[in-house]
């Protein structure tokens, strides 16, 4: 994992959490389009809104920076049904990730 993969696992981990860009933004107190330049990868958040980030969303900064793969976030009584479908989505971001990874590996290569 890179750090370009922040931006997935930010926006993953935010819908699995039910919340708009501009939710999450009121909760961390920025504006929304800072959230989303966050998701768009054009920007990345400074340590101590990353520490927020963290604290809201209920995850790990491991996680999300892509140095674990460990997902670990807090779901709050759900049941191993409710779970199944964030665990589906990000698992498609993952392999989503993959192969763009490998895309541009492949082009570099041609180059």
């Amino acid at each position: 994992m890179t750090l370009e993969h922040f931006s997935d696992r930010l926006k993953a981990t935010r819908k699995s959490k039910n919340l708009t860009q501009a939710d999450l933004a009121h909760k961390l107190n920025i504006v929304t389009g800072t959230v989303s330049s966050y998701e768009q990868g054009l920007k990345y958040p400074s340590i101590e809104v990353l520490v927020n980030i963290c604290q809201v969303l209920e995850i790990s900064a491991d996680f999300l920076l892509g140095v674990s793969d460990n997902f670990s976030l807090k779901m709050g009584g759900l049941t191993e049904e409710q779970e199944q479908p964030f665990l589906q989505l990000l698992s498609i971001v993952e392999q989503y990730n993959i192969l763009k990874e490998t895309n541009n590996k492949n082009k570099t290569e041609i180059t």
